[in-house]
């Protein structure tokens, strides 16, 4: 997802998987296969290294399960706490988060 309007299109009605250190939004799309966006704000994640490192195991998560996922538009927004994660801590719970989102997606 690249414009702010396919963000926005996600906040207006999200379907929400969260830990206290990362929230996925989704919503259904029309275009037949899932996109990713990432938001990690300077104000939760101080150095470019660790927002870089969190954006790369992200991606690759979304990469790795994307032929599993429903066709849906995902935000995956950081909170506080996200740089404490290991990477093996962050990609568990991804894994669990892109879990969360098949159960809850509609049948289709």
């Amino acid at each position: 997802m690249l414009t702010p309007t396919h963000f926005t299109f996600v906040f207006q009605q999200p379907q929400r998987a969260g830990t206290p250190q990362i929230t996925i939004l989704g919503r259904l799309n029309q275009l037949g296969h899932p996109r990713i966006g990432l938001t990690v704000a300077k104000k939760h994640v101080k150095r470019a290294h660790e927002r870089n490192r969190i954006k790369r195991l992200t991606r690759e998560s979304f990469r790795l399960r994307q032929h599993e996922l429903p066709a849906m538009d995902f935000v995956v927004v950081a909170k506080k706490g996200i740089a404490d994660l290991d990477n093996r801590a962050l990609t568990e719970a991804l894994e669990k988060l892109w879990r969360r989102h098949c159960r809850q997606a509609p049948a289709s």
